[in-house]
Formats: structure tokens, C-alpha cells, sequence
């Protein structure tokens, strides 16, 4: 078994080891490259060619060769696996921050297993929760649509996209979100994959869908403009780690079709 990863993060930034020709890893080693307070909880998580090991400190180090990196950037330095190695372990320390007590009895909560905490009053166990949400294409003849959410930092167009509600399912809620964001209609809905989405604690589920009917009027509460695009007019794109970039690139190399 090899020695572990260490994936240590100060808020959302991930610290990495700078190596001597520019490019980053994670550390590794039966130790961290620096000690785990008394009251930081260490996480350790199975790989498949050993462990794992996750924690959060305070305050940025003061580490040689060692340097902070947001966690979206890390898709960039570090190998792809690495990447969703560290993905999970926020998504574990974010958890845990956020499950000290009790939801039933206010108790204070225990780790139980890896992956789950007990109340230490009532016995109540919880998991790790996903906020599941569904993001779509949506093709209309050589077309597909394209929105600007309100909170998108950058000039990047995206697409529609939104959380599923209790009871329906991943289809319908598709269709819901097209509707409520630009009063379209779709038909023939279809899976294309899914991904998670450690922003920080999501499963975002990609499809591609046909426009049926409908003039485009945005819910402007959520997004600041939209439209129809060819693959020769398209706005500024989403980053290559989203999946609304591969549904967006898999109908590009379809010729800009689907």
C-alpha cells in the first residue's frame, strides 16, 4: 500500500507541493507536511491504491515549496484523479463542519464510520448529503440555447440549470427549470452524464433536450441574458471541468448538431 495523500485545505484553497520543475502535487507521506491541531478533525478515505487523508487548518501556512490553490484551479495542475481525490475530501470536511449537532436533539454529533456521524444523546446517524441538479442543452435545429446566470463571475454564457425538488423526478425537473428560467418548452429529454460538483456539496446530471415551442423570457431574479447560438457565433464558454463545457463540446464535435 502506498503512503497516503494528504489533502489539507485552508477555507476552499488546497495546499500543494510546488515541485522543482514548476508543476504541483499533492503530498504524500505517513505524515503531513505540517501538524493537524487538537481540534481538527482528520478524515481518512479509501483510494484504490491506498488511503486518503483530509483536514482543515485556520490560516495559510508558512511552508517552502508549498502553495495554496483554489480547488477549482487545481483541475488544472494536478492529474484528473487527484482532482476529484480532492473534490470528495472537501466535500467530507465541508460536511463535517456543518454536522456538529444534532438535527433531532441538539446532541453533539461523533464520527461513526468514515463517512458518517452518530448523536451522542439520541443515536441518530446522518450521512453526507448531496444537493442533486440537473443542467440541460437544448438543441433547436442547428441552435442551442445559452443563459448568463447573475451570479457567474467571469463573462462565460452557461446553461440552464437548477436543484431538483422533492418528488419529481430528473426529467421533470429539466423541463421545470427550462420552463420557470425562459418560458420554453422541451420534448425528447435525454441523459448525457453526471458529475459532482464540490461547490460545495452538489451531483450536477447533464442532458440534451429538443425545443418544442416558446419565445425566450428570462426569470431575471437568476439570469441577466440569453439566447440561441450557432457553433460559429458562440459567446466566451464555461471552463473545461464543468459539465456544461463536455455537453457543450460533445455537440460540437457532432458538427454542431445532436
Amino acid at each position: 500500500m502506498e503512503t497516503p495523500l494528504w489533502f489539507i485545505f485552508c477555507q476552499s484553497d488546497l495546499l500543494l507541493l510546488k515541485q522543482a520543475d514548476g508543476t504541483f502535487d499533492v503530498p504524500r507521506g505517513v505524515q503531513p507536511p505540517l501538524p493537524a491541531k487538537p481540534w481538527n478533525t482528520v478524515h481518512t478515505l479509501p483510494v484504490a491504491d491506498g488511503e486518503m487523508k483530509t483536514f482543515r487548518i485556520d490560516s495559510p501556512p508558512d511552508l517552502p515549496s508549498y502553495e495554496l490553490c483554489p480547488l477549482r484551479k487545481s483541475y488544472y495542475v494536478l492529474p484528473f484523479e487527484h482532482y476529484l481525490h480532492a473534490g470528495k475530501c472537501y466535500e467530507i470536511n465541508y460536511w463535517d463542519q456543518n454536522t456538529r449537532y444534532c438535527g433531532v436533539c441538539g446532541g453533539a454529533m461523533k464520527k461513526s464510520s468514515a463517512i458518517s456521524k452518530r448523536c451522542t444523546q439520541c443515536g441518530k446517524e446522518v450521512w453526507p448529503q448531496l444537493a442533486t441538479a440537473v443542467i440541460v442543452l437544448v438543441h433547436r435545429g442547428d441552435e442551442v440555447l445559452m443563459v448568463r446566470a447573475r451570479n457567474f463571475r467571469g463573462d462565460f454564457y452557461g446553461l440552464v440549470a437548477g436543484f431538483v425538488e422533492t418528488g419529481e423526478t430528473l426529467e421533470e425537473a429539466v423541463a421545470r427549470e427550462v420552463m420557470e428560467e425562459t418560458g420554453i418548452t422541451i420534448t425528447n429529454i435525454r441523459y448525457f452524464a453526471s458529475q459532482p460538483w464540490p461547490y460545495p456539496c452538489g451531483l450536477m446530471v447533464g442532458f440534451h433536450a429538443d425545443f418544442v415551442s416558446g419565445n425566450i423570457h428570462l426569470q431575471h431574479e437568476e439570469l441577466s441574458t440569453g439566447g440561441w447560438f450557432r457553433a460559429d457565433n458562440l459567446p466566451h464558454l464555461p471552463e473545461k471541468l464543468s459539465i456544461a463545457r463536455q455537453l457543450i463540446d460533445s455537440w460540437l464535435e457532432a458538427g454542431g448538431k445532436e
